[in-house]
């Protein structure tokens, strides 16, 4: 049960409060980071290969290749975030989109939900980074892009999550786990 909340920052991605509870009897502080959510896209062309971004993550002060994904804006249905960070971040539009999974990737103290969604008919428009982006776009297949997560080139859990989903989607045709065509 909560006992008291006390935002303590506010940002443009997150939020962070510090909250006083009760579990068992007794009272316990936790930090909770308040994210609106995301999305990821992993998109394929018709020639089988895979729009990845390789950017700079701050907080880790290195390049890491990903798929393309972000911030769902307030308000923003995640299917459009979607549409909009793949077109923006790659210079392609998806023609559909496919939900496949959502995840929580760090929900010991972070509540940031990330909808992962699948595009495999996509059109080449133009790319559209924001000021603070520095993205070169990359292409792979999925066998070399599963061989760059077994290398641990691909370290970011997101894209790794999207692409074992993928590879046993792939592998195990005749053995779908829901509706999903």
């Amino acid at each position: 049960m909560l006992i008291n909340r006390k935002k303590v920052y506010s940002g443009k991605i997150v939020d962070l409060v510090v909250d006083t509870i009760e579990m068992n009897g007794r009272s316990f502080i936790r930090e909770v980071v308040r994210h609106p959510g995301g999305v990821v896209v992993l998109a394929e062309l018709p020639d089988g290969r895979i729009p990845f971004v390789r950017q700079l993550r701050y907080p880790l002060d290195k390049l890491l290749l990903e798929l393309p994904a972000g911030k769902v804006d307030p308000g923003e249905d995640p299917l459009a975030g979607a549409a909009r960070e793949l077109e923006e971040e790659t210079g392609y539009r998806p023609e559909s989109l496919h939900p496949v999974f959502k995840l929580y990737p760090t929900p010991g103290y972070c509540d940031e939900l990330l909808h992962f969604y699948y595009a495999d008919r996509i059109v080449e428009t133009k790319t559209n980074h924001e000021h603070d982006e520095q993205i070169e776009v990359e292409f792979y297949r999925l066998d070399e892009a599963i061989e760059l997560c077994m290398k641990r080139e691909i370290q970011d859990a997101k894209t790794v999550a999207a692409l074992f989903w993928l590879y046993w989607r792939k592998c195990r045709p005749a053995d779908p786990p829901s509706s999903f065509p």
